[in-house]
């Protein structure tokens, strides 16, 4: 079966400070809107924003919502650093299992994605230099182990998110990642192609692997112009690179095929990352996400699982 759930940061809700003069929806306000739109899961946006324990469950209940995962970003490839932040991670894996009491059958799934690095965050797409060598290969795989044990003690099973700006953004790194891993894949067409990579060839390629998804739609001339200036990821999602399913470049007609025909099971976020600027048209974010949801019809029918 697959579910669709959609995510905070299609609103402008995630771990980047809004624009001065926006105000974006609070955790109330998201699921309802996220609900309406007909999705049946939400992301957790930044851990605890939905809210903690019985307030996490009460809310997920009243909007008729499961949490569908979240994305948590650790520093995999500094031993150190990666060593400080467990607390921070522990606490995270407790959230997502508060959550997972209320929808045992389709449990969150735990998105995680190395930090990158200062030379990556200025580099969408990657390039010559940037990659890690053998050791910075194998601190990242060690953690990644031992992140997916933490989560386990949680009766959790995380997945990584190959991500724009890390050291797991490229083709050639996310074959890496999974050579010297067990984790499965959070595949995601939009950070696919910013790293160079073809949704559909992607789809076939690590089939085997991908246990979860994020679906969003490209102009990929903002993406080319964004990389080519090395302006950061911020103007990617400032400038609208991310655009309603159907109203951008990916095919997909094409990639929602592929997904049917590989057998794959779990969640299917719709995931349009966005940073609302002034002057937006009023409700464009909601107008959006039932656009997403909608283009979603031929294959999910009104219902949003199949």
């Amino acid at each position: 079966m697959i579910t669709l759930a959609n995510a905070p940061v299609s609103y402008g809700v995630f771990e980047m400070d809004a624009e001065e003069g926006v105000e974006l929806p609070g955790a109330d306000e998201l699921a309802s809107m996220i609900a309406a739109a007909g999705y049946r899961g939400i992301d957790s946006g930044p851990i605890g924003m939905l809210g903690r324990g019985e307030e996490l469950r009460d809310r997920l209940r009243r909007h008729g919502l499961a949490l569908a995962g979240g994305f948590v970003n650790l520093p995999l490839s500094d031993a150190d650093a990666f060593a400080a932040t467990l607390p921070e991670y522990r606490d995270a894996m407790a959230f997502f299992a508060e959550g997972a009491e209320l929808h045992p059958d389709t449990p969150p799934r735990p998105t995680l994605a190395d930090a990158g690095s200062d030379a990556r965050r200025a580099n969408p797409g990657g390039g010559a230099g940037l990659s890690l060598d053998a050791h910075g290969w194998d601190t990242l795989a060690r953690n990644v182990s031992s992140a997916v044990e933490i989560a386990a003690e949680y009766g959790l099973r995380p997945t990584f998110h190959h991500h724009a700006c890390t050291h797991v953004e490229t083709p050639d790194e996310i074959d890496e990642l999974l050579a010297r891993t067990e984790i499965g894949l959070t595949f995601d067409t939009g950070h696919l192609i910013i790293g160079g990579g073809d949704p559909l060839e992607g789809l076939r390629r690590w089939s085997g692997r991908i246990d979860h998804l994020h679906i969003k739609d490209v102009r990929t001339a903002v993406l080319a112009d964004v990389v080519a200036r090395k302006a950061g990821m911020r103007q990617v999602w400032t400038e609208g690179a991310f655009v309603p399913l159907g109203t951008g470049d990916l095919d997909v007609a094409a990639v929602m095929e592929q997904i049917l025909s590989s057998g794959f099971e779990g969640w299917l976020v719709v995931e349009q990352d966005v940073i609302p600027q002034v002057g937006d048209e009023p409700g464009q974010p909601q107008a959006h996400q039932v656009l997403n949801r909608d283009a979603l019809t031929p294959w999910f029918g009104t219902e949003s699982a199949a």
